[in-house]
């Protein structure tokens, strides 16, 4: 047994009725209560204790109650001395109640003193002072020694047993505490970690509108600026505010799509790029087994597919777009190509900046995955793969 061992306190839970049931609770009330009432009750009918004498054992057994209350507190806040000396008490009750002739409120004290001992205190110091109660118990009962011996055996097992107990449920009620605590941890952890996915899908989607938008209205302010003829320039003036309502309205569906699909409400990866593809007159291929993908991995495809889209009405009008769709067993994949654009083909390599390609680069590489872009031999690729 190590060192610890005998001088540690039991643990605080353990101390305390953390854990008991409540009929095992009132069950123990019930006894207590019936062994205080009994002992009072043969106290009071027997004809030694008369008068005086019967009011100051009644008076003692009260003031050893309080005893016992305070050794619980001071046990229950590991506090040595204080405990040590409240047991004292205990111990001096006992033999003044045997010194008066009440020998059986004395038994009964001296073994609720050895049982609570082995219970409450470091078993270092639970172990003499369980051994002094019984000590006093056997000095009382001199009739049979042997009967007394495994009496005194017996209380000191079911105190060391009641110990054993207390432990087991402190522990339980421990690990229950930490579990709680680390659920709540755990779910603080998700929430921030949602809020920051959340805050992030807003901010691409938004930073994109808006840096679209800002082109369009320094368009049209410059317009505003150079032109002597308003009325002549009116149509492009409505051209560029149009424009900039259009990207305004792009961003608000934007976002309520990224939140969507955060929440798991979105159409499936899959149909989202058939409809893509059939409006952009592009041709789509799946491989694999189909099956639903995480948020996460749904919501990246799907961005990296419309970037790929803008880039290419941007920079390669008019291309060939073809769009496949793999899943694997671990993850998805994603490949744009285009070809036969009027652009020039390494033109996209250095564009998207922000929430172009460069920030869906930033996406995967937050969920594991990678994204590789550049011009090949017939035009411009956007290959992506994710965990799925």
């Amino acid at each position: 047994m190590p060192p610890t061992t005998w001088t540690s306190w039991p643990l605080r839970e353990s101390l305390t009725r953390e854990g008991v049931s409540g009929a095992r609770l009132w069950i123990g009330r019930a006894v207590r209560i019936a062994v205080v009432a009994g002992l009072v009750w043969t106290t009071l009918v027997g004809p030694a204790f008369t008068g005086w004498r019967l009011v100051a054992l009644c008076a003692g057994i009260a003031a050893t109650l309080v005893t016992f209350r305070g050794f619980f507190r001071t046990t229950l806040a590991h506090r040595l001395w204080p405990s040590i000396g409240l047991f004292a008490l205990l111990l001096a009750a006992a033999f003044g109640l045997a010194g008066a002739g009440a020998q059986v409120p004395a038994t009964v004290l001296w073994c609720t003193c050895a049982v609570v001992a082995m219970e409450r205190l470091p078993l270092g110091v639970a172990v003499p002072c369980s051994l002094g109660a019984l000590g006093g118990y056997a000095a009382l009962n001199t009739g049979n020694w042997w009967a007394t011996a495994a009496t005194a055996a017996g209380l000191g097992l079911a105190g060391y047993v009641v110990r054993l107990d207390a432990e087991a449920r402190g522990n339980a009620q421990r690990l229950l505490a930490q579990e709680r605590a680390a659920r709540t941890a755990e779910a603080e952890s998700a929430a921030l970690t949602e809020r920051g996915r959340i805050a992030r899908e807003i901010h691409d989607v938004l930073a994109h509108s808006l840096s679209a938008q800002l082109v369009h209205l320094e368009a049209a302010r410059l317009l505003i600026q150079r032109s002597t003829d308003l009325e002549a320039d009116r149509e492009q003036l409505l051209e560029q505010v149009t424009a900039c309502r259009g990207m305004a309205r792009e961003g608000l569906d934007g976002t309520r799509e990224a939140l969507s699909a955060l929440r798991g409400e979105m159409i499936p990866v899959e149909d989202f790029l058939r409809r893509l593809a059939a409006a952009e007159s592009a041709r789509l291929d799946v491989s694999g087994e189909a099956r639903a993908v995480s948020a996460e991995a749904g919501l990246a495809v799907r961005r990296v597919a419309q970037e790929a889209f803008t880039n290419v009405r941007k920079h390669a009008p008019g291309a060939r777009v073809s769009v496949r769709l793999e899943y694997a067993a671990d993850d998805i994949g994603l490949e744009v190509r285009d070809s036969g654009g009027r652009g020039a083909p390494g033109e996209l390599a250095g564009s998207g900046s922000g929430y172009g390609l460069l920030g869906m680069r930033e996406r995967a590489e937050l969920l594991g995955g990678t994204l590789e872009s550049g011009p090949d031999e017939e035009g411009f690729v956007v290959r992506l793969r994710v965990p799925a």
